[in-house]
């Protein structure tokens, strides 16, 4: 079993002597969005969306570090909770996204961006969707945050249920259990509480009451000594988007545009928020997506879906198209604007927000991040990531080697499943006990498989880069992997 610390010997541990003063760190602001694809924003795809504009983020890419091979996992659960740990998402048992009826999620003993900020003398805020486990202990107040508003367990797709079980008469003790609140914890500790019901209604003014609460919270904490950390997971394009009535029609794309639309402008309200409260020079903000598009919706009311750009694969699968996305980061004066297609995974941004606020992260678990704080500041050219494994369940379903994709098993995606759910469903092929091999520079799209076309040679690579992660496995176990068809 992996020997945990207390949060509170957590505190002790993390603060480096050499950094105490809190005018030295800067406060950082971490937008996440909720299934956008590489292909979605204007800055990425040349504008060839036509009226899927994106002015706002657009601009705060253009101040920063865009990032044209950013690297996730494939669903909400997974990338947040890598996100959050700086491991790989099995490591805790949350490769799957959590769905209606599994437990699981993050414990009380992990360590997360909350804990890590918190420990170095931060004020530390999330709003919005969190998904990374149903139980209190696993919500973000008891996760190193001083408080949560806006907040729900699981997917926006909680907002259907409803519906749906009225329409097949599901039982009122059912109906109540799968009922999607709005939470809101003012302090640490205890539970969350209700503060209304995420309905097809709200779903229209969410993105807005979330924008709202960041600005007053980045305005009242503007006054204050402390450095702040502000997470607001969006709830956009994740379906149904509903978006609010001012921007319906607003790209001549169906819902999905319109929906990315309201995005770019309630990320311009926080960006206008920092500005004016005088603090953009001492402030880092972070701007990703938590996977690819789902581009296989079938549904009549989604018109315009997501793009994925160039790459081959949406939502769920292990392809390019699901794990590569948009990310960018901002630091005025200390990041040079600029464009890179050097990798960089969201499980970097722990221990590399760890070297820059000062704090130290224990040493009794894995890592799968890496610090790219030199490669940030520009004292080195290159990331220090040249690749990633990336999980589905329990199963390696693909290995990232530099331009390499190596795949031990296919998912081959269905047309006809719930939209949020399209790579996931999709049917599982094995490879004939060889894997498949892509050259992603050359192949984009993974047409042509050159594994027999003299670069067998990669299977050694993946092969070792496998090995290195089961050699972890041995002091440091994972916990069981979701599954809701093996009990």
């Amino acid at each position: 079993m992996m020997k945990r610390v207390s949060i509170a010997l957590l505190g002790t541990l993390l603060l480096l002597p050499g950094i105490t003063n809190a005018a030295d760190k800067p406060n950082v602001v971490l937008m996440l969005a909720d299934n956008l694809g590489y292909g979605d924003l204007s800055v990425y795809n040349g504008g060839i969306r036509g009226g899927i504009k994106t002015p706002n983020i657009d601009k705060l890419a253009g101040e920063g570090l865009r990032f044209t091979q950013f690297l996730v996992e494939p669903g909400c659960t997974p990338t947040r909770a890598g996100l959050l740990t700086g491991q790989y998402s099995i490591r805790s048992g949350m490769s799957l996204i959590i769905a209606p009826g599994q437990g699981g999620g993050l414990q009380p003993d992990d360590v997360t961006l909350g804990t890590m900020f918190k420990s170095a003398g931060y004020n530390t805020s999330y709003i919005g969707k969190w998904h990374l486990g149903p139980g209190a202990h696993s919500q973000p107040h008891n996760q190193g945050f001083d408080q949560w508003s806006l907040g729900f367990k699981g997917s926006t797709d909680g907002v259907l249920y409803e519906g749906s079980m009225n329409i097949h008469n599901a039982p009122d003790a059912l109906k109540k259990a799968a009922q999607v609140n709005i939470l809101e914890a003012k302090k640490p500790g205890g539970a969350a509480k209700t503060v209304r019901v995420y309905d097809r209604e709200y779903r229209k003014k969410i993105e807005s009451d979330i924008a709202d609460a960041a600005v007053s919270y980045i305005k009242e904490q503007a006054k204050q000594d402390d450095p702040f950390f502000l997470m607001i997971g969006w709830t956009r394009p994740h379906f149904p988007n509903d978006a609010a009535e001012e921007f319906v029609g607003s790209s001549g794309a169906g819902k999905y545009g319109d929906s990315i639309v309201e995005l770019d402008a309630r990320t311009g309200q926080v960006l206008v928020a920092i500005d004016k409260a005088g603090i953009e020079e001492d402030t880092i903000v972070i701007w990703i997506s938590d996977n690819g598009a789902t581009v296989t919706s079938t549904t009549p009311d989604e018109i315009g879906h997501g793009s994925n750009g160039p790459f081959r694969g949406e939502l769920g699968d292990a392809y390019e198209g699901s794990i590569r996305t948009a990310g960018m980061i901002r630091w005025p004066g200390k990041i040079k604007p600029s464009v890179s297609n050097e990798m960089f995974s969201v499980h970097d941004f722990l221990p590399t927000l760890a070297n820059i606020t000062g704090a130290k992260l224990p040493a009794d678990r894995p890592y799968d991040g890496f610090d790219q704080t030199d490669f940030l500041l520009g004292k080195q050219d290159n990331s220090n990531r040249n690749h990633l494994i990336t999980f589905i369940g329990d199963r390696v379903a693909a290995v990232r080697w530099k331009q390499w994709r190596v795949y031990p098993m296919a998912v081959n995606p269905t047309a006809d499943t719930n939209p949020s759910f399209a790579g996931y469903l999709g049917k599982v092929e094995e490879t004939a006990g060889l894997p498949r091999i892509y050259n992603i520079e050359a192949d984009p799209r993974e047409i042509q498989d050159v594994a027999v076309s003299g670069n067998a040679w990669v299977m050694a690579v993946y092969a070792q880069l496998v090995a290195q992660y089961k050699a972890t496995l041995k002091d440091h176990p994972n916990p069981p992997a979701p599954n809701l068809t093996r009990f």
